[in-house]
């Protein structure tokens, strides 16, 4: 019913910048929280950065100062600006989406998605 489809990962050296995408289609009532996530070989999936519906935002401590979240409610889409990029950061990236899925005239459900996941690789 929802979909997400993400964009801009790639192969960057140390020190550059990406910027991802992702957006939301589908029964849409509205989004709550927006947020990435990242894993790399052999870790745990762990938050990057999140924005709540009010523009709120959070961030690792390994990203403070060189991430940037941030949210487009009329496209439905999240972006996370990457600047200062380390090898460290390298890894596959996954964008989380909390949304209010319209079911019918008055009625909606809570459901997370997940996007498809975009492989970041810094190289130093």
């Amino acid at each position: 019913q929802v979909q997400l489809v993400e964009s801009g990962g790639g192969l960057v050296q140390a020190g550059g910048s990406l910027r991802l995408s992702c957006a939301a289609s589908g029964s849409i009532f509205s989004i709550n929280a927006m947020g990435w996530y990242r894993q790399a070989p052999g870790k745990q999936r762990e938050l990057v950065a999140g924005i709540t519906s009010g523009g709120r935002t959070n961030y690792a401590d390994s990203v403070k100062g060189r991430f940037t979240i941030s949210r487009d409610n009329a496209k439905n889409t999240v972006y996370l600006e990457m600047n200062s990029l380390k090898p460290e950061d390298t890894a596959v990236y996954y964008c989380n989406v909390q949304v209010q899925v319209f079911q019918a005239p008055g009625r909606h459900r809570t459901a997370d998605y997940w996007g498809q996941g975009t492989q970041v690789t810094v190289s130093s």
